[in-house]
């Protein structure tokens, strides 16, 4: 009987590689608070998760044997965040309390997934020991 280790670390992988993203586009939120127009934006969780399950990336094709390959992310799961509070007049729609908050609780959310994560992987590692 053969083990799939996709199956056996179940969907952690990839909630890490959704967190991740999610983490990014808060980081970058809060590093244009003070950029006039900009919009905050923030990442569907769900969708972001179902899209790294499906591995729903977009791959360029190269043209000549010697360009790069490049693989972009898809960006359907990023939305922009309707504002708590009034416009301050420069269009900019962050509020870097909330941005804080957000990103501090995915990085517990991302601890969370890495440790059932690590724990999948010594579960795993006990089986295959026999220990």
């Amino acid at each position: 009987m053969s083990i799939s280790i996709e199956k056996g670390l179940g969907i952690h992988p990839h909630a890490l590689l959704a967190r991740e993203r999610r983490a990014e586009i808060l980081a970058s939120n809060i590093a244009n608070a003070d950029t006039p127009g900009y919009k905050a934006r923030d990442l569907d969780f769900r969708a972001a998760l179902q899209n790294a399950q499906n591995r729903q990336d977009f791959t360029l094709e190269r043209s000549h044997s010697q360009h790069y390959s490049v693989t972009l992310r898809g960006q359907g799961d990023e939305k922009f965040r309707v504002p708590n509070q009034p416009d301050t007049g420069d269009g900019n729609t962050v509020d870097v309390q909330v941005e804080r908050n957000l990103y501090l609780r995915n990085a517990m959310e991302y601890q969370a997934s890495l440790a059932f994560l690590n724990s999948r992987i010594s579960g795993m590692n006990k089986a295959l020991t026999g220990r």
